[in-house]
């Protein structure tokens, strides 16, 4: 597959499958183009058990294990594309005046709708980039793609080629969550303008912008009824990665990232209501991050950590501030990561094992809070999964997972607990 299709590689790399090196190459003229993508999807059977403390479906705020539904029912049944969506991308190469050109441009249908006719989901559009450079001085993108911060993580995450955790109480979801939250920040799809050095004997490095997607940080409500922050980005993002790769008997790569958003607020006493208090203020949102892969023959490791300033849980900037009434915005400190260790048996067959956890601090203004929507906060998301990827075919892999998520609030009690049994296939081209 092209490079340029990061995540369609991935689902490669980690697939015990030995995946073709390009989709469907087609010579057109001066131009290259490779067609490709995947298509997947899995029946997926949910428990949750009755939530404990005070929600009646949801431990807290922020929490990722699945409540019973408001009928008291904790069972559900769906089928849904994975943590992967299904995926047709088209990308184009040509060398023009001693300069490597490529575009990319790509969507990606749904495998389900919970609709009465079934077709009202809207595909996902994830890439639209151009990309151009040269071996000697190095690569320049311009457009939407993957995010630089927290990319690794998703794409050396086993569950890509999975479910992992989100396995949604109501059928027809896009996508599931596989290790987002419960072991890194979605990294997102986001329009941006990077640099990319040449390969140098294994290590390389990007910096970026990126665009401040808004929505990312959504809300902060204070502790008094009635009032709301809002809380919006007025530069770009500035987001980097460094990485080494090396081959060998013990092959592998380590590397480094990193984010910074500048976010600012302003409290209002409705959601249709101008800014009314004189206690706007800004804060600046850092993360990073530091994770290694490695692979001895059949056994594959990977280790991650991150570390986040005002960085919230899930998505970036989720729950990352607070405003206690009318005083200062304050910052919340997370952190988290994942452990996995894959194993490829005599059949082909990959078995993996992985834990991930995401942890989101209180500020001391929250503390005492009780039962609150401040205090109802969730303090940790945790995953434990098991998996088995077969490569039926060169291209076509089955897949089996058990997901296990367990989600903790701040208020002693608050708890909630789901599992997920999850069969299907996904198939690269």
């Amino acid at each position: 597959m092209n490079n340029k299709i990061k995540l369609a590689v991935a689902g490669a790399v980690l697939s015990a499958a030995s995946v073709a090196n390009a989709g469907i190459v087609i010579p057109a003229g001066d131009w290259t183009i490779d067609i490709n993508g995947n298509v997947n999807a899995f029946a997926t059977w949910s428990n949750a058990d009755k939530a404990k403390g005070t929600a009646i479906n949801t431990a807290a705020a922020g929490g990722l294990a699945a409540g019973e539904d408001l009928t008291g029912e904790g069972s559900s049944v769906d089928i849904n594309t994975g943590l992967l969506p299904s995926w047709l991308g088209f990308t184009g190469t040509t060398r023009q005046n001693d300069v490597d050109v490529s575009f990319t441009i790509s969507f990606q249908p749904n495998a389900s709708d919970n609709a009465a006719a079934g077709d009202a989901k809207t595909p996902l559009n994830r890439q639209a980039f151009v990309t151009f450079g040269d071996k000697s001085w190095g690569t320049v993108k311009l457009g939407k793609d993957l995010g630089i911060f927290a990319g690794q993580a998703i794409l050396n995450d086993m569950t890509l080629l999975g479910v992992g955790g989100g396995a949604s109480m109501t059928s027809g979801a896009a996508t599931s969550l596989g290790g987002i939250g419960t072991g890194y920040i979605y990294p997102a799809w986001k329009g941006q303008i990077s640099y990319t050095t040449p390969n140098m004997n294994g290590f390389s490095a990007t910096i970026g912008i990126t665009n401040p997607n808004q929505g990312s940080f959504g809300d902060a409500y204070g502790a008094t009824t009635g009032t709301r922050t809002e809380l919006y980005q007025d530069r770009f993002g500035i987001e980097g990665q460094v990485q080494y790769e090396w081959t060998g008997d013990v092959a592998g790569k380590v590397w480094a990232s990193g984010a910074s958003y500048d976010v600012n607020s302003g409290t209002s006493t409705t959601e249709a209501s101008a800014d009314t208090s004189a206690t706007d203020d800004n804060y600046t949102a850092t993360a990073f991050d530091i994770g290694v892969n490695l692979n001895m023959g059949n056994l594959g490791v990977t280790a991650y950590y991150y570390d986040g300033d005002g960085a919230g849980t899930t998505l970036m900037g989720s729950y990352g501030a607070y405003r206690a009434g009318s005083g200062d915005l304050k910052k919340r400190d997370s952190d988290g990561g994942y452990l996995q260790a894959t194993y490829v048996i005599p059949t082909g067959t990959k078995l993996g094992a992985a834990y991930g956890v995401s942890n989101l601090d209180k500020v001391s203004q929250e503390n005492g809070l009780g039962s609150s929507a401040a205090g109802s906060l969730v303090d940790k998301n945790e995953r434990w999964t098991i998996g088995a990827y077969h490569p039926l075919t060169k291209h076509l892999n089955l897949v089996a997972e058990y997901n296990k998520i367990e989600s903790e609030g701040h208020v002693s009690g608050d708890e909630n607990e789901s599992d997920s049994l999850s069969l299907g296939a996904i198939l690269f081209f």
